[in-house]
Formats: C-alpha cells, structure tokens, sequence
C-alpha cells in the first residue's frame, strides 16, 4: 500500500501540487455565507381541533420563479405524537429534519421509555435555529410544530429562533391571505371534517393568489391515534369568476 502511494505521488506531482494548492486557498479564502433562499416551498397551515392538530401544505417547491419540483413533501413525523412542516429553504427543512431524526434515534438508543414531545421539540428547534442564526448561518424557514400529549399542541419558530403556541398557525403568504380566513372560521370544538374544510377552503384562496402555490396538497393530523399523513391530492378550483376572466372590470 505505501509503496503504491509512493509510486502514486511520483506519477502524478502536478495533481498533488494542484490539490494542495487548492486545498491552501480554500483555506485561507472568506468565509462564505448563505445569503438568500434558493429552492422554497410556500405556506403551511395548521389548526387545533376537537381531536387534536391538523396541518396542511402544498407539494411545490420552487427554484425563483420556476415551478421547480412538484411533487415535494414538506410535512414529516417525528415521533409517535408530533411532526412539523415548514415553508421556506427546502434544503434547510431536509438538514432540520436529519437534526431531529438523529435526535430520535439517541433516545431510541437510550430506551428509557422517555420521548420528546412536541412542546420539547418546539423549544429544541427555537435554541438550535437562534443558534445558526449568532453564526450568520440560518436556516431560511418558519417551522410549525404539532403533537398530542394530554391535548393538541401548535407552535411555530421561524429562522431567528423566535417562537409562539398558538391554536392558529400560517406561514409565508399565508400569514397575509389566509390567516383572516382561519380566524373567523376557527372554533375549539371544531371536528376533524370541519378542520379539514377550513384549511382547503384557505388553502383555494392561497392557490389562486400566490404565485409560489400548485394545487397539490399533503394534510397531515396528529391526535392520539399518532400521526397520520395523507398522499397529495387536489382540490376542484373555478377559473371562471367575473375577475378572473376581467380583472379590469369596474363594475
């Protein structure tokens, strides 16, 4: 082996040059930082209902402007009692994810009979995005967190570690389009068919107003059942409004 190495270094001088010349600059070059979004996803919407918590989001994600990659799952379970979607740097929602897995996998091996809620987890996610964020590395996402434990629980984080549990949660656009709709149509005891309706019913108006949305969709609930994520489905859309066909109608 060491032999063959020798003979390695002899044959090809120029490329060890190069690769340690490479190496060198790499080395003494800036520090380079993530300064924008590359591949996005949109909204995610998520409510509290009579039997637990309820979320749903598109299967878009987009490179720019370009309807990039469609059929994208932004949901994910953690554990038996929560999962969290996110809108924003799908990259950074993959490495959240891996964050979590592994941290899964540590109390699996610990087999203490502990888990993590989703309380835990929220609060987790708040100090290790604050975190990535002192490094001027963050994590381009607004995360939402859902669980069961003695009743549902719904929280947010977004990418500079700030957190809040509310019963009502939207990200991205939907924070301006389809917040309003949740609020008015949101009730504690609603069931699990009127939950479902008033998030597609939202997620319509989000379709039709964002430019970043596709009709594709994932609804994902945890109760204490565990959690439960659908296949991606569409819902039935009518292009046929008076300004839709005229926009500049002054009637």
């Amino acid at each position: 082996g060491c032999l063959f190495r020798s003979q390695a270094a002899t044959a090809f001088p120029c490329a060890m040059d190069e690769l340690r010349a490479a190496s060198m600059e790499a080395k003494q070059a800036p520090r380079s930082r993530t300064t924008q979004p590359i591949v996005t996803g949109a909204s995610v919407l998520a409510i509290t209902y009579k039997d637990g918590v309820m979320m749903m989001a598109d299967t878009l994600a987009s490179y720019g402007s370009m309807a990039r990659f469609k059929s994208v799952q932004r949901i994910t379970k953690i554990n038996g009692g929560s999962m969290i979607g996110a809108s924003g740097e799908y990259s950074d929602f993959q490495c959240i994810k891996e964050i979590l897995e592994d941290l899964t996998d540590e109390e699996f091996d610990i087999d203490d009979g502990a888990t993590m809620d989703a309380k835990q987890i929220h609060s987790y996610l708040s100090r290790t995005m604050y975190n990535a964020r002192t490094k001027v590395q963050p994590f381009y996402n607004q995360v939402v967190v859902a669980g069961y434990k003695d009743g549902g629980y719904l929280g947010a984080v977004d990418m500079y570690g700030s957190t809040y549990k509310e019963n009502i949660v939207a990200t991205g656009y939907g924070m301006y389009l389809a917040l309003p709709l949740l609020r008015k149509g949101w009730r504690a005891d609603l069931t699990e068919k009127e939950a479902r309706e008033l998030l597609e019913k939202s997620m319509t108006v989000l379709f039709y107003r964002d430019c970043r949305a596709i009709n594709k969709y994932n609804v994902a609930k945890v109760t204490k059942a565990g959690v439960e994520i659908s296949k991606p489905y569409s819902l039935p859309t009518q292009w046929s409004y008076k300004r839709f066909v005229n926009p500049h109608l002054s009637e």
